[in-house]
């Protein structure tokens, strides 16, 4: 397990810090954020128990990553963290309501889902999402995990044409081998959609290729949240040395 003790990178005006929740109260934390980002400014339509806050079935059997700006106490990025094990108990991962990840089943024993990505948007210029990124490469580290999954989402607010667009633009590169491939329950029509059009990568999406990840295959149509999904696989053996250097480094 990471070490979860917060640790602290100094940046100018801002001082932030990553560990894991350690609390209920820092989930709720954790879940407002969401909640705020994916509801407030995506618009999603969120289900909820408890007003303001983003939480479903898989939230109790994760952990939840943290970055804080530590002036504030405020909680400005957030990830949380299925392990294999707990996937099992549960019997399916998150990606599998969008995704058949019948491919995959060799993978399971060693493959880590993450989800629920956000960052405050006061904070996306790079240094919350880059410190989430070392907590997560320590975690798989620790703990000896071989593979990562999770859903990067793409914009429907011009009807798809901007996903399919970024689907043209990546698939060439960055498609994973045939054995991996995933197939959406929900299929993106892309045979409809305006492929040509310029569409700006999202900064997550493109932070993930850029470290060695692959996408799955076509994206899915997520309904609720008004995105279209790509299935991400990263394994830890595709990494940069260069980037695992610098993730392990601000970890440590």
């Amino acid at each position: 397990m990471l070490n979860r003790e917060l640790q602290t990178v100094s940046k100018p005006r801002r001082r932030l810090s990553v560990g894991f929740a350690r609390k209920d109260s820092e989930i709720v934390e954790a879940q407002r954020l969401r909640y705020a980002v994916f509801a407030g400014e995506m618009g999603a339509r969120i289900e909820t128990a408890q007003p303001g806050v983003d939480h479903d079935r898989f939230d109790p059997h994760c952990e939840h990553l943290l970055v804080r700006d530590d002036d504030s106490g405020e909680v400005v990025g957030t990830y949380r963290i299925l392990p294999p094990g707990n996937a099992h108990r549960i019997g399916n991962y998150y990606s599998e309501q969008e995704f058949d990840l019948v491919r995959l089943a060799r993978l399971r024993s060693g493959m880590v889902e993450v989800g629920r990505s956000c960052i405050h948007p006061d904070y996306r210029s790079g240094g919350a999402i880059f410190m989430l990124w070392a907590g997560l490469a320590r975690y798989m580290q620790q703990n000896g995990y071989a593979h990562m999954i999770g859903c990067a989402s793409l914009s429907m607010g011009d009807g798809g044409h901007a996903a399919a667009s970024i689907y043209a633009r990546i698939r060439e590169r960055h498609l994973c081998p045939l054995e991996y491939r995933a197939f959406p329950r929900c299929r993106l029509p892309l045979e409809h959609l305006d492929a040509t059009r310029p569409a700006e990568l999202p900064p997550l999406i493109k932070g993930y290729l850029n470290v060695g990840a692959w996408i799955c295959g076509e994206p899915a149509w997520d309904p609720d949240f008004n995105v279209a999904d790509l299935l991400i696989l990263l394994p830890l053996a595709n990494i940069n040395a260069r980037y695992a250097q610098r993730f392990l480094a601000k970890a440590a």
